[in-house]
């Protein structure tokens, strides 16, 4: 009896350590839709808004970010709403080298929410810039 159990765990621990071999090597890049995608959700974990984390996609075709998207967060939507419509919107066009560097100014009101947003972008075009391949 005691023979079966350490087996069946012993089998537990092979499944588990077989199925973290088979994830992805890096979630931070993905490809969608013909876009190179950087998520910053673990980029940029330790960068707070004012309700927390403000995880990030980026969307990048040709070199240049296509678009900004904001992920689930607990930001108060009001202040998201406007965050996504005059924020995100700044670094669309632009070279991810340039977008590394740009300085673009917070939102009033939503200042602690603006710095993190602005955080998560940079580092999400710096980590492109030094790990995906163009």
């Amino acid at each position: 009896m005691r023979l079966k159990k350490y087996f069946i765990a012993s089998v537990a621990i092979m499944a588990g350590v077989l199925f973290m071999s088979l994830r992805p090597a890096d979630s931070i890049v993905t490809e969608e839709d013909g876009f190179t995608v950087i998520n910053t959700t673990t980029l940029a974990d330790d960068v707070d808004g004012y309700a927390g984390p403000t995880p990030l996609k980026i969307y990048i075709k040709a070199n240049k970010i296509e678009k900004v998207v904001a992920l689930k967060n607990d930001e108060t939507p009001k202040y998201l709403a406007v965050i996504k419509r005059k924020l995100l919107t700044k670094w669309n066009g632009l070279t991810v080298k340039k977008a590394a560097t740009q300085k673009v100014d917070v939102i009033t009101g939503a200042t602690c929410t603006s710095e993190a947003v602005i955080e998560n972008v940079k580092r999400g075009a710096v980590y492109y810039n030094k790990n995906v391949k163009r």
